[in-house]
């Protein structure tokens, strides 16, 4: 029983950091991560007693978002499986993200809305000269119309670097960030369809993880209940020895 309330309360930092993140742009849900059996022995023999253990690392849902036409020329939005390319802002090695919330920092370096600095195909920052209007296409071309040009004339001001990380397993550090297993990035493949004007939205369900709140709080409760009969049961027993000494 206490190690199923262990475990419920990991459960509950994933539950509440889940219904944290449901406004963010491009989170991915956080699951539970992977699990073992293990066993208590008596001398060297094993007993019926088994309780869980984690054994892997924890792992995120890919399912996609809601997208969101937001008309806003710098939100951008992946249509499929596909990530885009960043430098976290702490300094930490670059990343995946599916954040398209994006602007220009003063230094005019593209960058979402959690200040990381999105990366080119070339896997360098992307920095951008004053522009009247600008254009991004489905490959991630960026396109504007500097102010020191004609009005609808437009040049290219690179590509936003992103990947599909086909055949490659993802999981989440303990920064948040996600990366490949080995905590590598998958080269850019310029695949991923890019969508400007429309942002999508975190794939936590508000209702599934409310509801599963109180799944989980049942459940601790229920342990609780257990080790309390546990205790009375240990409680008659002694009685019972008394009574048999006397």
């Amino acid at each position: 029983a206490l190690n199923s309330m262990r475990n419920l309360a990991e459960l509950q930092k994933v539950n509440a950091q889940n219904l944290a993140n449901m406004t963010v742009p491009g989170f991915r849900k956080d699951l539970w991560g992977q699990s073992g059996t293990g066993y208590l022995k008596a001398g060297d023999t094993p007993t019926a007693r088994a309780f869980s253990l984690v054994t892997g690392e924890a792992e995120f849902s890919n399912q996609l978002g809601v997208m969101d036409p937001t008309g806003i020329e710098t939100d951008l939005a992946i249509m499929d499986d596909g990530w885009f390319l960043v430098q976290p802002a702490d300094g930490s090695p670059p990343a995946l993200s599916r954040r398209g919330d994006l602007s220009l920092n003063p230094d005019g370096i593209l960058i979402n809305g959690s200040n990381d600095t999105v990366l080119s195909d070339g896997l360098a920052p992307l920095q951008l000269q004053p522009y009247r209007e600008i254009q991004i296409t489905e490959l991630g071309e960026i396109l504007i119309n500097p102010l020191a040009a004609e009005v609808g004339q437009f040049v290219s001001a690179g590509f936003i670097g992103t990947t599909t990380a086909a055949g490659v397993e993802l999981r989440k550090g303990e920064d948040a960030r996600i990366r490949a297993v080995d905590g590598s990035i998958p080269e850019p493949d310029q695949l991923s369809k890019v969508q400007q004007g429309m942002l999508e939205g975190s794939n936590v369900n508000a209702v599934e993880e409310l509801v599963y709140t109180i799944e989980l709080q049942r459940r601790f409760e229920m342990s609780v209940k257990f080790i309390e009969s546990a205790r009375q049961i240990d409680e008659a027993s002694a009685k019972i020895m008394q009574l048999a000494q006397e």
